[in-house]
């Protein structure tokens, strides 16, 4: 499918290992993603690859906004991988699973994410930070020999230190072993090794250079085996950064495509908000939630954007078309029924009569539960779509308030909205941080753990496997779950 559009591979030769190898043409679970896919895919296959890796990479990001230590970005990483991205390695594969599925959506989800973020140095930058934090996790965990068996078929243009050379510098290699401690050693991932040294430019290892790593002589520098990840890492980063150079020149003949222009401009908008699950409708809690509780759940349960239109529609007894667009949605995935939505609805509009009530609005909100018209189950708008489309405009109150509100109108609100669920003046600074440099769904998730720490929910903790806010249902649906789940502990504690 990408014959026509094939991407340069860079002039780094690749050898394959027959032994090493039970995926044809994928001799490895890791990969430089050096050759395009030639296979062919569906439209459908597509968008998937690229959505399930986008998962995955987006939540890396959030971990860098997050400030989360490299442990715990790692261990939310390997979660994420075998929920949406497994790649089993050929030693846990013989016998038990074909690894060639696997390895072909990594491949195909990868050069799909390089056509979407491609477009400008901003995208290409994020990109290239979070695909080499990806491969950074995946080649710690690789097994030993497998990890070995894959750095010997990539041609790094290193030489290999002999005898002589190294008796030649005995004092000055001796003094790095105190200075490389090594990433740390497990029996199914490491194997001991005599110390060797390889030695290449100095411009390969920068990171190795100004930590005082290795030893540098006539410009080349002297790298212990354990610093050779350095090496590699440094690789798959300026390889990738290049390809995805090569690949914006190539983009503008894929403008005529509307098949995958319109799929790629999508995905582009992953970095924003993370990649939610469609909420079409409500989940299967049981509970019905009545017109007269709104009030109630939206100061217990409500993400800050509805609640800001909860409190607009109060106050004022009127929300516009897109407010009521945005915030109708959401109760309805939240639980509230057709009979109750119109019941919430008229008593909200209490200004207005009977008939124009009927004529203006009823109809508006039968529509949206999918009773007329085309009789469409509409979802409600996850936090992308809130932050990339229907911009409010003078008067409105839709849209994400740490995207759209100032400064000052968003810390005054943020205090206003959740100081009674812990909330204070010293929490701002973190969150305001984080909405400056555009992780608006962080700031909202940290929002969630503040006023949720007296129920047991802990920085980092997200809502829920350390995952970040990407959706308003999200948001609600655990603050309720985790609500329910102190009430029942309290129940079986009052019968104990």
């Amino acid at each position: 499918m990408f014959k026509n559009r094939e991407l340069k591979p860079q002039k780094r030769t690749v050898t394959t290992s027959a032994s090493a190898s039970t995926a044809p043409g994928y001799p490895h679970r890791l990969n430089f993603y050096e050759l395009p896919p030639l296979f062919e895919v569906t439209l459908e296959e597509f968008e998937e690859c690229a959505i399930d890796r986008l998962r995955i990479l987006a939540e890396i990001e959030s971990s860098y906004a997050r400030n989360r230590s490299w442990d715990e970005l790692k261990e939310l990483t390997e979660k994420l991988c075998k929920k949406y991205l497994p790649l089993h390695a050929n030693a846990t594969a013989i016998g038990k699973i074909n690894p060639l599925e696997e390895r072909k959506r990594d491949h195909l989800g990868h050069f799909v994410l390089r056509l979407a973020f491609c477009r400008s140095e901003e995208l290409r930058r994020r990109f290239v930070s979070t695909e080499t934090t990806l491969f950074r996790v995946r080649y710690e965990g690789e097994f030993w020999r497998e990890k070995v068996e894959f750095v010997e078929s990539l041609n790094f243009g290193w030489v290999k230190v002999d005898a002589n050379e190294r008796r030649s510098f005995e004092s000055e290699l001796k003094a790095l072993e105190g200075k490389s401690p090594g990433p740390p050693k497990t029996d199914e991932q490491e194997a001991p090794q005599a110390q060797e040294y390889v030695k290449v430019h100095w411009t390969k290892v920068p990171d190795l250079v100004a930590k005082r790593r290795v030893f540098l002589r006539r410009g080349f520098a002297y790298v212990p085996n354990r610093e050779i990840s350095s090496i590699v890492f440094h690789e798959f980063e300026s390889s990738l950064q290049k390809a995805l150079e090569h690949t914006a020149k190539m983009l503008p003949r894929m403008d005529e495509d509307t098949r995958l222009v319109p799929i790629l401009n999508n995905l582009s908008q992953g970095f924003l908000a993370g990649i939610p699950s469609e909420w079409a409708s409500a989940p299967l809690s049981g509970d019905e939630i009545r017109a007269e509780m709104i009030d109630d759940m939206a100061k217990k349960h409500f993400p800050l954007c509805m609640r800001n239109l909860h409190e607009s529609l109060t106050r004022d007894r009127h929300l516009k078309h897109f407010g009521r667009l945005q915030y109708g949605l959401f109760l309805k995935v939240l639980g509230l029924s057709i009979d109750e939505a119109i019941l919430f609805w008229r008593k909200s509009f209490s200004n207005v009569t009977d008939d124009k009530f009927n004529k203006e609005y009823k109809y508006n909100i039968r529509h949206s539960y999918g009773l007329e018209g085309k009789r469409a189950n509409y979802p409600a708008k996850s936090c992308q779509q809130i932050l990339t489309t229907d911009k409010p405009g003078v008067g409105d109150c839709h849209g994400c308030p740490y995207r759209h509100f100032s400064p000052e109108n968003l810390q005054s609100s943020l205090l206003t909205h959740y100081s009674l669920q812990g909330l204070g003046t010293t929490d701002l600074h973190e969150i305001m941080r984080t909405v400056k440099d555009g992780h608006y769904h962080v700031a909202c998730t940290r929002v969630f753990e503040i006023t949720h720490a007296s129920k047991g929910v802990k920085k980092g903790d997200g809502v829920g496997d350390g995952e970040s806010v990407t959706h308003p249902n999200q948001y609600a649906a655990r603050s309720i779950e985790i609500e329910k789940e102190q009430s029942q502990e309290g129940t079986v504690m009052a019968v104990d």
